[in-house]
C-alpha cells in the first residue's frame, strides 16, 4: 500500500464536538490536543515521514480572547509536556507562520522546542501557527523582492522552484494528501502554494473522534487513487 509521505491536516471541529455533548468549546480544544499526538505516533508507525497540521490561523484572531487565551495557555502545556516524548521518539519539531502577534514567552517555548529537536531524523511534526496562505505568499513575494533589490538575486532566475524557497515549507516536499475533518469541505487559506497537486481527503469526523483507526482509513483511500499530475 502506497502510504503518503507528507500529511497536511486541518484539524476541524473542536467546538462542535464539545458542543454536541454540553461542554464548553475549550473541551473539545482539549481532547483535540490529545488526538494530535495519537496521529503523530501513528502516522509515524504507517511510515509517514511529514506532519503538518492547521493548529492557528490569520484569521483565528477573530474568536473570543477567552478562546484565544485558552488555546495558547493549551499550546504552552503542550509543549511542555510533550517535549520529552520528541526527543525519546527522534521527532523534529517545526513551527511556520507568523510570530508578531504571538506572546514573546511562547515563541521563547516554540524556538526552544525547535532547538532542542532540529537534530531529529526519523519524523518531522510541523505546526502551522498563526498561519495564513495568503499571508506566506505575500511575505515570500516580500523578501524575493529585497534579494532582487539588493542583487542577490537576478529576476530572470526567479522561478517557481526558486520562489518555493521563500515559502514557510522551504526545502520540504509538498503536502501528498491533505486531510480536513468536520465535514467541512474547503481548505480555508492553508498552504495555498503547497496543495496545488495534493489529494484532499475530507472526513465527516469532528477532530477529536479522528482516530489512527480513521487514518488507517484515510491512507487506505489515499492508496487507490491515481496521481498524474497533469500527465495523462
Amino acid at each position: 500500500m502506497e502510504v503518503p509521505k507528507h500529511i497536511a491536516i486541518i484539524m476541524d471541529g473542536n467546538g462542535r464536538w464539545a458542543q454536541q455533548r454540553g461542554l464548553p468549546r475549550t473541551a473539545g480544544h482539549n481532547e483535540g490536543g490529545k488526538r494530535v499526538k495519537e496521529i503523530i505516533r501513528a502516522a509515524k508507525h504507517k511510515g509517514v515521514k511529514i506532519l503538518t497540521v492547521f493548529a492557528f490561523s490569520t484569521e483565528n484572531w477573530d474568536r473570543p480572547r477567552q478562546e484565544i487565551d485558552f488555546l495558547f495557555k493549551y499550546l504552552e502545556e503542550f509543549l511542555k509536556n510533550y517535549r520529552k516524548e520528541l526527543i525519546e521518539e527522534d521527532i523534529k519539531f517545526v513551527v511556520i507562520g507568523r510570530k508578531t502577534k504571538i506572546n514573546e514567552k511562547i515563541i521563547k517555548k516554540l524556538a526552544e522546542t525547535e532547538r532542542l529537536t532540529e537534530n531529529n531524523k526519523s519524523f518531522l511534526f510541523v505546526l502551522a501557527l498563526d498561519y495564513g496562505g495568503r499571508w506566506d505568499i505575500v511575505d515570500a513575494a516580500r523578501r524575493l523582492t529585497r534579494d532582487v533589490a539588493s542583487g542577490t538575486l537576478k529576476d530572470e532566475d526567479i522561478s517557481e522552484d526558486v520562489f518555493g524557497r521563500y515559502m514557510a515549507l522551504s526545502g520540504l516536499p509538498d503536502p501528498d494528501l491533505l486531510v480536513r475533518t468536520s465535514g467541512e469541505e474547503r481548505i480555508s487559506n492553508f498552504l495555498l502554494w503547497n496543495l496545488a497537486y495534493t489529494e484532499l481527503y475530507f472526513s465527516q469526523l469532528h477532530w477529536p473522534d479522528f482516530t489512527p483507526l480513521e487514518l488507517d482509513r484515510v491512507i487506505e483511500a489515499y492508496s487507490q487513487r491515481q496521481r498524474r499530475f497533469g500527465k495523462i
